[in-house]
């Protein structure tokens, strides 16, 4: 049963065969993921059907998109050390952390913001740290350009890293790209829209190029600028020599860019977690679902379509504090 009282997708495993370098160390996924209907009055009195592809089930650490993205680079590492990049609350850099703790995997990260070295840790870093990655500070105008050879290699001899295996920016590469492409396989014949919350748009590249014909992918930035389109145009032509799938991108409800929130999208998230029993992540999730109630009331989907909502992360929980003494 769904969280709602709609039914799961039948007759599909939970675990299917992974990589051996990834089965007994931990990182074995329930996949497919859940596909669950969301019974909601908003897109019911428009005709429209609601489904919940319940990535955030995948994994307990390397949640929804994480694991689709990491696995694969993980495995091209073939036991190097990591690096990889992000800001101060990066759920890439943390499963990546993650990821490393539960496959004794040396992981470093690069994180956007020389100041913040001399701060206190955030939760966020805080459970990097926890889970044995090792963090070099930044300054913003070097991690804008962290992509450029030379930057690059200036930044891994800094860190004595000069032979790691490096993981860009939310873990997207060709090779997270035709990870997530499945993510897109698994949702054939079961929805007409596809919606997800975009970072840095690999996982919308991938899952595009999954899905059949008669299918599109709905793309939310959560970052302002309107360079997205570019980015995993980029992708796709890397991952698979040319744009792949039917996709657009719908850049309003980014409310205010990245890591940014507001009191109406908080009540918005709180609304939708008490309607169908899901803790909603408020920095991609809540955006996403936010856009779909608004698209619906807009009558941008016509009666009889069915959309599936990518649930692609989980709520931060920062560990709790030991109480015993």
């Amino acid at each position: 049963m769904s969280d709602n009282g709609g039914v799961t997708s039948p007759d599909v495993p939970d675990v299917p065969d992974v990589p051996e370098a990834l089965g007994p160390t931990g990182l074995r996924p329930r996949l497919p993921s859940p596909l669950r209907e969301a019974a909601d009055g908003r897109f019911a009195r428009h005709g429209v059907r609601l489904l919940l592809k319940r990535d955030d089930l995948i994994h307990p650490e390397l949640i929804g998109n994480k694991w689709r993205k990491l696995t694969p680079n993980l495995e091209a590492a073939a036991g190097r050390t990591v690096v990889t990049f992000g800001g101060a609350y990066s759920n890439h850099l943390r499963a990546t952390a993650a990821a490393g703790r539960l496959l004794s995997l040396p992981t470093l990260g690069v994180i956007r913001g020389q100041e913040l070295a001399d701060r206190p840790l955030n939760p966020s870093l805080a459970r990097c740290v926890a889970d044995g990655m090792r963090l070099h500070f930044v300054d913003r105008s070097t991690y804008r350009r962290k992509a450029e050879p030379e930057t690059l290699s200036g930044i891994l001899r800094a860190m004595g890293a000069e032979d790691a295996y490096v993981v860009p920016e939310g873990g997207s590469n060709s090779l997270a790209v035709r990870g997530c492409q499945e993510l897109g396989a698994e949702l054939r014949g079961h929805a007409d829209v596809i919606a997800l919350a975009c970072g840095t748009g690999g996982t919308l590249a991938g899952l595009a190029a999954g899905l059949t014909p008669d299918q599109r992918a709905l793309g939310f930035p959560v970052l302002k600028g309107g360079f997205l389109s570019a980015d995993i145009q980029a992708l796709q032509q890397t991952a698979f020599g040319a744009r792949r799938g039917s996709w657009s991108l719908d850049d309003r409800f980014h409310f205010g860019g990245y890591a940014r929130t507001t009191p109406e999208l908080d009540t918005f998230a709180e609304d939708f977690e008490q309607r169908h029993g899901l803790p909603v992540e408020r920095l991609y999730v809540a955006k996403m679902l936010y856009g779909l109630v608004a698209l619906a009331e807009e009558g941008a989907f016509t009666r009889g379509t069915t959309v599936a909502a990518v649930i692609t992360g989980a709520p931060f929980q920062p560990p709790q504090e030991d109480s015993t003494g």
